[in-house]
């Protein structure tokens, strides 16, 4: 995923930052405890598609 696009993405819910993780291909958003996935290099902002986050989710760690 391009850095600089990861800059420049927020939560479309939000508005707040998104964190990349590589290894599940998702961005997540930590306010929403949302998980919105990146298919084929695309991230995918809409929130039909996201994955709620249970509270003690380890995506959700610093």
């Amino acid at each position: 995923m391009d850095t600089k696009l990861l800059d420049i993405l927020a939560c479309p819910l939000c508005k707040g930052p998104l964190q990349y993780v590589k290894a599940r291909q998702v961005l997540v958003c930590r306010a929403d405890r949302l998980a919105f996935p990146v298919r084929d290099g695309i991230p995918v902002m809409l929130e039909d598609e996201a994955q709620m986050l249970e509270p003690l989710d380890p995506l959700l760690k610093d």
